[in-house]
């Protein structure tokens, strides 16, 4: 929160925000639930159930769960996430975004045609 103007930055926004920096990188095939609150398991917003936001002072810190398509380098697009996630959030807020933690929780794999 910035305390000179009075400005507070809702976390379902930096939420909405840090989906988008991680649905940019390429190799990520989306955002992966990961339920621990009983009232996340209501809630109708996916990226609330994948991203775990902290934040004390100016300073956030985030969780973050993604599946990554077949074949990418997954050390490089955790990699990526983290450093898009950190400038965009930082860029966007003024905030200071200490960590960025990322786990890979799925692979998704391409779908094979069936030969007839």
């Amino acid at each position: 929160m910035n305390k000179e103007y009075g400005l507070e930055i809702n976390n379902d926004v930096i939420i909405k925000m840090a989906s988008v920096a991680v649905l940019e990188v390429e190799g990520v095939a989306g955002l992966v639930s990961k339920t621990t609150d009983i009232k996340e398991v209501f809630s109708r917003n996916n990226a609330a159930r994948a991203i775990k936001i902290k934040q004390l002072n100016d300073v956030t810190s985030l969780e973050i769960y993604i599946s990554v398509e077949d074949g990418c380098d997954v050390r490089k697009v955790a990699e990526e996430v983290q450093n898009n996630v950190k400038t965009k959030l930082q860029n966007m807020t003024g905030n200071v975004v200490d960590k960025v933690n990322v786990t890979v929780a799925d692979v998704v794999f391409k779908e094979e045609t069936a030969e007839a």
